[in-house]
């Protein structure tokens, strides 16, 4: 391939593909890194493509290429066709690159996942984005195959999720589904949407996709068999497969070049992807799933010390994205509605929903803001209850703190509505809501756990009424089946009295039910001095404070 053919083809692909980097441009046009280094950067000096600098939580920082408005009218009269045709035929226009600009962090996750599939297959025939499907994108490969890429974010509710699923059922489908989840729940949870799809589908965690693991055995089947390798999940692709039918924008306007570097003083809103580093994206994602947090317990999650601390918190409230309020007896964080924006269009979830169930905004903003006055339902219920809230932050604060000094690795850590469980049992539909979830790593295996934050629990009558939940769901099979292992059930009390009758509770409960609970019981003095990872668990029957997690 000449040089002219390379840059041709580096144009066509950027035009097809918006803001690729070097290494994913070399991978999807089967040329060697060498060559696509050196031909983007003889376009860059031509003025015919421009960079962005890009990093997030998964992704190492890079430079991701766009055409500019030069290069679109090459690209133009290269291919013999008028300007406003090929921005209706590529998503190159000013609304497209809005679009992907918004979710840049999705995008980049599913164009490393392209780069990999096209290395298994030596190159890609074609790509193609979408707005509105259930489908995130399909990759053609050579032969005509095609496969699907669906990703869950972290802020995408189970319910909203389950029912784009449903929606591949009711149109065409490409030859194999790959589907992306941002935690191992999460694809518990699509799994079993799958089970059933006419065309072979494929899971894997979204951090495996992001990085070389995703030439190893980190697939998943429906089914439940055992983990394949990329290529193997390819290989079992069904022969052609369709493109959904997507209904084409109305408007396709030429997009403006954006700013040398996309760093400016004041920029829009989708360039927010751009403008903010890592430990910012890991902050957002936090307080999406904490809302009200602590400053002292986002440091503790985040692992950054108070003068790094203070200065990235400033930032996010320079930008807009975060509120500081005071509630209780210190300040509490929170996204902002601009916030919350930005992450829902980065998942693909209504940005009205999002905001209905956790805006931290007044209701009426001539009032103090307390409670009451919270528009999001969610955001509301926490703060009511700032106290639990507070003792549960602070607990997994201590955990992620305490497992940084010991050397264990966390994970995940669920809050409470992504927390919950739902199973069957002798026919009935019932389910668990714990305070937070969470998996911790030591040992070289996974360490689930639960964790319920009592205080009103204090009479016999009132504990049984809460261990039943565990009870039934410790009965099923679900427990393995969800988490790989058997998780350990965590109950913190505040008095160490409450803690002893409830392990006599527990015990007598148990027994009657025949059923074993992995249980752990605690109060919060022992926690104060011993830490989550410390002897500050008892178990029923056993009387003197040991670990609950084998971390050692």
């Amino acid at each position: 391939m000449s040089v002219a053919e390379l840059q041709a083809r580096l144009l066509h692909r950027l035009a097809a593909m918006p803001f690729l980097d070097r290494l994913e441009l070399a991978a999807v046009t089967g040329a060697s890194e060498r060559a696509a280094y050196y031909a983007i950067a003889a376009l860059e000096d031509e003025r015919l493509v421009a960079a962005l600098p890009y990093a997030s939580a998964l992704i190492r920082p890079t430079r991701r290429f766009h055409l500019t408005a030069r290069g679109l009218h090459r690209l133009a009269v290269d291919e013999g066709v008028p300007t406003s045709i090929l921005l209706r035929a590529h998503p190159a226009s000013a609304q497209w690159r809005r679009i992907l600009l918004q979710r840049l962090d999705a995008v980049a996750v599913i164009y490393r996942l392209a780069a990999a599939v096209a290395a298994e297959c030596c190159s890609l025939e074609g790509f193609r984005w979408f707005r509105a499907t259930a489908l995130d994108a399909v990759l053609v490969l050579p032969g005509g195959r095609t496969v699907g890429v669906v990703r869950q974010g972290a802020t995408a509710g189970r319910t909203a999720f389950a029912k784009r699923l449903r929606r591949l059922y009711q149109g065409r489908l490409p030859g194999a589904l790959l589907v992306l989840a941002s935690d191992g729940s999460r694809l518990q949870h699509s799994r079993r949407l799958l089970d059933g799809l006419p065309v072979p589908a494929f899971l894997a965690l979204e951090c495996d996709a992001a990085s070389a693991a995703a030439h190893g055995p980190v697939w998943n089947t429906p089914s439940g068999e055992a983990a394949l390798s990329l290529h193997t999940a390819l290989a079992r692709a069904r022969p052609g497969g369709a493109l959904p039918a997507e209904r084409q924008r109305l408007r396709a306007s030429m997009p403006a070049d954006l700013p040398h570097g996309g760093i400016v003083t004041y920029a829009p809103d989708h360039l927010l992807p751009v403008r903010l580093r890592p430990a910012e994206k890991r902050a957002l994602d936090l307080l999406a799933a904490w809302p009200w947090l602590a400053p002292a317990h986002l440091g503790e999650l985040l692992g950054v010390r108070p003068p790094r601390l203070s200065h990235l918190i400033g930032r996010l409230q320079a930008l807009g994205l975060t509120v500081s309020v005071a509630a209780g007896e210190r300040r509490r964080l929170a996204l902002s509605d601009k916030g919350l924006a930005l992450l829902a269009r980065r998942d693909r979830v209504s940005v009205g929903a999002a905001r209905g169930r956790w805006s931290a905004a007044a209701v009426d903003p001539r009032a103090p803001l307390s409670w009451r006055n919270v528009s999001g339902a969610g955001s509301r219920h926490l703060l009511r209850n700032v106290e639990h809230t507070e003792a549960v932050h602070g607990f997994i604060a201590a955990l992620a703190g305490q497992a940084r000094s010991t050397g264990c690795a966390v994970a995940q850590l669920d809050p409470p509505h992504r927390a919950s469980r739902f199973f069957r049992h002798r026919g009935r539909l019932h389910s668990i809501r714990p305070d937070a979830f969470g998996i911790l790593r030591g040992g070289g295996r996974p360490l689930p756990f639960f964790l319920e934050w009592e205080r009103r629990a204090v009479r016999p009558v009132t504990m049984a009424a809460r261990l039943a939940p565990y009870l039934r769901y410790f009965a099923s099979a679900r427990p393995v089946e969800d988490h790989g292992a058997q998780p350990a059930v965590l109950v913190v009390f505040e008095r160490e009295i409450s803690a002893v009758h409830f392990l006599r509770v527990a015990r007598r409960e148990t027994a009657r039910a025949g059923v074993r609970v992995p249980l752990w019981v605690s109060h919060t003095s022992l926690l104060e001095r011993e830490g989550p990872l410390g002897r500050a668990w008892r178990a029923p029957g056993r009387w003197e404070p040991a670990c609950a997690f084998p971390v050692g």
